[in-house]
C-alpha cells in the first residue's frame, strides 16, 4: 500500500469481541520501524493518544477529535453518564492540544448534533474526512500550478523542482494525501519534482521518521538533513522553495507551526525563493487577529534533555519545549487552500480572502 492510501484515523463499529465503538489510529509514534494501530474506546485514551502524539497534524487531529464526539457518546452510554458529564468530556477532547484550531473547529461542527443522535454525529464526523481529503487533492494541484509558474517566470524554467519541507504534512497528519506533502506529491505525479530536503524536525523527528518514511514508501527522492543545514541548504541555491503546513493561521496570515519553521521563512526570504503555507481553510482562525494571539504549546522538557530516555544534558539544565513557532505574514510568499493561492506577502490576507 502506497503511504497515501493510508488512513490514519478511521472509525470501526466494533472492537474484536465485545462490541464496543472505537476509534482506529495509525501509532506513529512507532513508524518507521512498525505500521501499527491502536484502537481507543474511551476519552482518555483518546486524549493520551493526541497529547503522545500517537495521532498528530492538525487536520487528522480534527478528524479525531470530530470522531471523538462519538467515541464520547459511545462510551457516555456505556457508563451510564448524564449529559453535563458527556458535555465535560467531549470539552476535554477539545482542549487535548491547544494550538492546533483544526480540534477544536472540528469539535465544535459536531457536537451540536448530539441531540440528534450517534448516526447524525457520525456521518457529520464522516463529512470532515471526506472534506479534508478532497481539500487536500485540491491544494495539492493549486500549489504545485503556482510554484511551477513562480519558478517558470524568475527565469529558472519549467524544470523539476528542489523543495524543503519541514515537520510532516502527508497522509500521516491528514485524512490522506496531504497538505504541503500533498503539493510534493502533485509535482512528483507531474515528473516536476528533482528532489525533497526533508528536515529531520527534532525534538520528535517527525520529518526523519514520518516524512522520510512517506517519501520511502513512494520512491520519490529526498534526502533527510539536520533542522540547523536547512538555512545553510536554502542559501546554497540548492533549494527552489519550501512548503510547510500549519496548525492554525491568523487573520493577517501570521502563521503558526512546527517550531523551526520561521527560521526556514527568514532563509527563504534573503534567498528570494517562495515560502509556501499548505493548510485546509479549517486551519484559518479569523477569529485570532494575529500571530501574537495564538497560544504556543510547551511540551515536556524530558524530550529536549533526553534521548532514547538516557539523559544528555546537565542534571542542572532545564529544557524550554515550545512544539510551534509563528511565522510573521511578511515571510509568507503563499498561502494555499482548497480554495485557491493567496499571496500573503504581497498584501493578501486570509481574512480577505476567506470571510
Amino acid at each position: 500500500m502506497s503511504s497515501q492510501d493510508l488512513r490514519a484515523v478511521t472509525w470501526t463499529a466494533a472492537t474484536e469481541g465485545d462490541g464496543t465503538p472505537s476509534l482506529s489510529l495509525i501509532d506513529q509514534t512507532a513508524l518507521p520501524h512498525a505500521l501499527e494501530r491502536l484502537d481507543v474506546t474511551t476519552v482518555d485514551q483518546l486524549i493520551d493518544a493526541i497529547v503522545r502524539l500517537v495521532v498528530r497534524g492538525a487536520p487528522a487531529i480534527g478528524a479525531a477529535g470530530g470522531y471523538g464526539v462519538a467515541l464520547a457518546m459511545a462510551q457516555g452510554e456505556r457508563e451510564g453518564w448524564d449529559r453535563a458529564r458527556l458535555d465535560a468530556e467531549v470539552a476535554r477532547v477539545r482542549a487535548a492540544r491547544p494550538t492546533a484550531v483544526n480540534l477544536m473547529v472540528c469539535v465544535d461542527r459536531v457536537a451540536p448534533l448530539i441531540d440528534a443522535g450517534p448516526a447524525a454525529v457520525l456521518a457529520e464526523a464522516d463529512a470532515i474526512v471526506r472534506e479534508d481529503l478532497e481539500a487536500n487533492h485540491a491544494m495539492g494541484a493549486f500549489g504545485a500550478d503556482w510554484l511551477q509558474k513562480r519558478i517558470a517566470v524568475s527565469g529558472s524554467g519549467d524544470r523539476p523542482l528542489r523543495i524543503l519541507t519541514h515537520c510532516n504534512t502527508g497522509a500521516l497528519a491528514t485524512a490522506g494525501w496531504g497538505t504541503a506533502l500533498g503539493v510534493i506529491r502533485e509535482l512528483h505525479g507531474r515528473g516536476r519534482l528533482e528532489t525533497v530536503y526533508a528536515d529531520e524536525t527534532r525534538p520528535l523527528l517527525q520529518g526523519a521518521r514520518l516524512t522520510a518514511w512517506e517519501l520511502a514508501q513512494e520512491g520519490i527522492p529526498h534526502f533527510v538533513q539536520a533542522d540547523g543545514a536547512a538555512a545553510g541548504t536554502i542559501l546554497r541555491g540548492e533549494v527552489d522553495a519550501a512548503i510547510v503546513g500549519a496548525d492554525r493561521i491568523a487573520a493577517n496570515g501570521d502563521t503558526a507551526n512546527k517550531v523551526g519553521t520561521v527560521g526556514i521563512a527568514l532563509a527563504c526570504a534573503y534567498a528570494g525563493i517562495p515560502f509556501m503555507v499548505a493548510a485546509p481553510t479549517t486551519t484559518v482562525d479569523l477569529a485570532t487577529a494575529t500571530g501574537a494571539d495564538i497560544h504556543i504549546e510547551l511540551r515536556g522538557e524530558a524530550e529536549i534533555l533526553e534521548w532514547a530516555g538516557v539523559r544528555t544534558a546537565p542534571a542542572a539544565s532545564r529544557g524550554h519545549n515550545p512544539a510551534f513557532d509563528v511565522t510573521p505574514a511578511s515571510l509568507v510568499t503563499a498561502l494555499v487552500t482548497e480554495r485557491g493561492v493567496l499571496e500573503v506577502g504581497a498584501g493578501e490576507t486570509p481574512a480577505d480572502g476567506l470571510s
